[in-house]
Order: C-alpha cells, then sequence, then structure tokens
C-alpha cells in the first residue's frame, strides 16, 4: 500500500514514519514540495503519487496565537484539509484526518464520544471543526481521528517545554485544572495504522489511558525524567487555577476523550504514563 502524508516534518508525521507496517510504501514529501495551502499543488502532488491512502497530519497548533491569526489558521486547519480531501476523493485514494479535543468546550462530566455535538471556545477549535465539517463533506469514506495533548521526544510541546523549565527555574508554576489525557505521539500513529488496516472510516477518538491535568503530567515528567538521568535534580512544581495563567485563547476544563468504539477496533492504549515513559527514553536518546 502506498501512504502519502502531509505534515511529515511534524511530531504526528515522524511517528507514522517510525511505526509503518510492513508492506507500507510511506511517501513523506517536506513541506515545500507538498504545501497543502497552495490548491494548485495539493492537486499536483496528489495525482503524481497516486496514493492508495493519504494522510493529512499538517495543521497550525498554535492555539493563542490562533486568536490573532484566524486567517491563516483557517486556511490550514479548514480550508486546506478540504483540499487535501477533495484530491484525496478525486484519486480515490482513502484519507484519515486529524483532529482535536478543542472541538469541545470542556463542560461535560464524562469522556465526549465521537457523536457529541461539538462547541470549541476559540478559533483554534474553530478551524478544527471546520476542517472536520469540510472533510467529511468532500470525501464518504474519510476516517476523522481526534486526539488530545501530543507530545513526543522531538518538537514543540508540553513534555519537551517542561523539561526545558525544569532545567533552567528554580520552580515551574503548571495549570491543574484543565483535565484530559497525555498522548504520545507514537502511540496515536500506531492508532491511526490499526485503524486503517481495519478499513475503519467516521469520526474516531484516540488518546492513551488514563486522565490528568496538566499538573499532573508535569509532575510524571519529573519523576520519570530524574528516574532516567535527564534531569539532575528536582525542582517544585506549584500548581495553579487557569484563571491564575491567562492566556489569549480559552481552553476546555474538561476534554477526556471516549474511546470506546476506538479500543473494540485497536485493543485497548496503554496508559498515559507508560507511553510518557518510553517518550523520555527517547529523548535520552537524543542527547547521548
Amino acid at each position: 500500500m502506498k501512504v502519502l502524508v502531509a505534515g511529515s516534518g511534524g511530531q504526528l508525521g515522524r511517528a507514522l514514519a517510525e511505526t509503518r507496517p510492513a508492506g507500507v510504501t510511506l511517501v513523506a514529501p517536506a513541506e515545500a514540495a507538498f504545501d497543502i495551502a497552495d490548491p494548485r499543488a495539493v492537486e499536483s502532488v496528489v495525482r503524481r503519487e497516486a496514493p492508495d491512502l493519504l494522510i493529512n497530519a499538517a495543521a497550525y497548533t498554535a492555539v493563542d496565537r490562533a486568536e490573532s491569526e484566524r486567517d491563516r489558521a483557517t486556511l490550514l486547519n479548514g480550508t486546506a484539509a478540504g483540499w487535501l480531501a477533495e484530491a484525496a476523493a478525486r484519486t480515490r485514494a482513502g484519507f484519515v484526518h486529524v483532529s482535536t479535543d478543542f472541538v469541545f468546550d470542556g463542560t461535560a462530566g464524562t469522556p465526549y464520544r465521537p457523536e457529541d455535538t461539538p462547541h470549541p471556545l476559540g478559533v483554534y477549535g474553530e478551524t478544527k471543526l471546520a476542517g472536520e465539517r469540510a472533510v467529511l463533506a468532500a470525501h464518504g469514506q474519510a476516517l476523522l481521528v481526534r486526539t488530545a495533548w501530543v507530545y513526543a521526544a522531538r518538537g514543540q510541546n508540553f513534555m519537551n517545554t517542561m523539561l526545558r523549565l525544569m532545567a533552567e527555574r528554580d520552580e515551574v508554576r503548571v495549570v491543574s485544572d484543565q483535565i484530559g489525557t497525555p498522548t504520545n505521539a507514537a502511540s496515536l500513529a500506531r492508532a491511526i495504522w490499526r485503524l486503517t488496516a481495519h478499513g475503519a472510516t467516521g469520526i474516531f477518538h484516540w488518546t492513551d489511558a488514563g486522565v490528568a491535568s496538566w499538573y499532573d503530567f508535569a509532575v510524571a515528567i519529573l519523576e520519570e525524567a530524574l528516574a532516567q538521568g535527564l534531569l539532575s535534580s528536582a525542582v517544585p512544581i506549584i500548581p495553579i487555577r487557569t484563571e491564575d495563567y491567562p492566556t489569549p485563547a480559552r481552553r476546555p476544563a474538561y476534554s477526556v476523550l471516549d474511546k470506546s468504539a476506538t479500543w473494540a477496533i485497536t485493543g485497548p492504549a496503554r496508559h498515559w504514563r507508560v507511553e510518557l515513559r518510553e517518550a523520555l527514553a527517547r529523548v535520552g536518546g537524543t542527547l547521548a
């Protein structure tokens, strides 16, 4: 099977390459060679490569900056997602699109199911929801996977930011009243491969197992990094409220996703702390 990946240079794009199953030929052009913001480039690359499957791992993910860059976020998360789906449909390729827990407002008291009604709080979530709708309208057999709190050994993400701050500062203050689930990019990539192998279409949710606040996640990063020798000493981690750390974009207070339908196909995910341990081991490998 020939698979074309948009966004090959991001955390998920790299993870898809690292976890690709036997029998998969992966075509992963650099951003300059596969500019999803240019509909002519999208059409040209998809027609030239003629993939069996196109995976959109590209996105505008700067949640706070999106509040002042709505047009750019809309182009990449919404309009371009539709162009990719249309190109895949015209060439009879399957299509996978990755979305986010930020399409929900965080007012639920139980995990969000794929069929629950989205209600985003900010521009990032709004543009991702627009992308979902464009994809589903353009490609009748698309697979849409919502995920949350994605991180990897390389790239700009919460885990790597915490490692840097814990090495630089005398204390770190982290929000403790936003609840979700950390997700290793490698875990997400493996789930996507399993879902596509099963021929899944429609909306599915995937994160690692368990729940955490950002504070819980930070504490776990500290403990695991100390155990692996990535940090030489512990620093205090201070829990704070969302109102104590104002940001341009509002975040959902509770964005745990219900993965039961996905796990019925893929098998259950591992706990997020197990995945964190493995991701940190990869950080150690890059430092060696």
